[in-house]
């Protein structure tokens, strides 16, 4: 179990890496930008990739009824994500340790990798969610109004992942190095688990 244990320790302390590094990128490109438009998602908040990256996209989303890039005080998710990220990191770390001596089993280990998941997969829903209102509820005021075909606004939805194109612009959405620390700290929790498996079914053949 200590193996396992450390592996744990290790696992959840990369979840740490999502509080230094973005965890997401979505990036602009048009023929007008020879330098593409971009913001680097962190759990805490959103940064442009250059200065005025933010600014100038502001600036074009609002012509065509796009709300401004949020603060971090105007969602609940940038108070929130932080918080969650920390406490399941520091569980995380006090099941390594547990596990380090022996105090619990390693399904404690699958356990937390589950409720990880489980947290994962409800955080990119909330930001899915978030893209389509984003894309979707325009201003009815803008100066400028695209319909499609049928009559209908346009979608300016950029994509959850992938690239898309956006009239004129190519929208490329990625994870950046926050969260593939965050999936590599997940698989050595899993890692964890199976190691410690073996260990105790090892023991207990003895």
């Amino acid at each position: 179990m200590k193996k396992s244990g450390i592996l744990m320790i290790l696992g959840s302390a990369l979840l740490l890496g999502l509080f230094y590094f973005p965890l997401w990128n979505i990036t602009l490109g048009a023929p007008q930008y020879p330098e593409p438009l971009g913001m680097d998602i962190y759990i805490s908040g959103i940064e442009g990739n250059s200065e005025f990256d933010i600014q100038n996209i502001d600036g074009l989303n609002h012509y065509i009824g796009m709300k401004k890039i949020p603060k971090p005080a105007e969602m609940w998710e940038f108070k929130t994500f932080p918080l969650v990220i920390g406490g399941m990191a520091c569980l995380g770390i006090l099941l390594g340790i547990l596990g380090f001596f022996k105090k619990i089993s390693p399904k404690w280990f699958l356990g937390w990798f589950a409720l990880m998941m489980v947290l994962g997969i409800l955080g990119m829903y909330d930001f899915n969610a978030w893209l389509t209102d984003y894309g979707t509820n325009l201003d009815p005021k803008a100066i400028i109004k695209l319909t499609d075909e049928a009559g209908n606004p346009l979608n300016y939805k950029p994509p959850l992942f992938g690239t898309e194109k956006i009239l004129n612009f190519t929208a490329h959405s990625y994870p950046r190095l926050g969260a593939w620390l965050m999936f590599a700290g997940m698989f050595l929790t899993l890692v964890a688990w199976w190691v410690g498996k073996k260990s105790v079914k090892a023991q207990n053949n003895l």
